[in-house]
């Protein structure tokens, strides 16, 4: 059985701000639909992904801004975070953990710069929405075994 996650709500508390956020970091506007002042959906890609996310009006009762942790996988660090800068997107610095392969979601345990064996999955940027949910941009260039 395949299991594929193909959508990833988030709360938002501006929809048209939400949506020109993330169209100038680069997500692909797949559907933008309004049935009525209380329901609308708005529906982008990230560039190279198979998940959307999707947000808008009466699609969810989350906190805006409460998603943390959201991944987007890249296999240059260095490039995407220059791109989303250009883009005019403010990223956080480009970082590692001092423990190992993952990061703790926290600020605990983080180091400054990329991994100095430069291991898949092992370096780290991040940036928030104008809401405030969490995106982590993560190099991924060997997967794990399984992976």
């Amino acid at each position: 059985m395949d299991l594929k996650l193909e959508v990833v709500v988030l709360p938002v508390s501006d929809v048209d701000r939400a949506k020109a956020f993330y169209v100038r970091a680069g997500f692909r506007p797949d559907v933008d639909y309004a049935a009525g002042d209380d329901y609308r959906v708005v529906h982008l890609t990230p560039p190279g992904s198979q998940c959307s996310i999707l947000f808008g009006t009466g699609v969810t009762t989350a906190v805006p801004g409460s998603t943390r942790g959201l991944h987007l996988v890249v296999q240059d660090i260095e490039a995407a975070h220059a791109e989303l800068v250009d883009r005019g997107i403010e990223m956080g610095g480009i970082f590692h953990d001092a423990g190992g392969v993952f990061h703790r979601g926290t600020e605990e345990g983080r180091v400054d710069g990329a991994h100095p064996e430069r291991a898949s999955y092992s370096f780290f940027a991040t940036f928030s929405d104008p809401d405030g949910n969490e995106w982590v941009v993560q190099e991924v260039t060997t997967r794990l075994p399984g992976r």
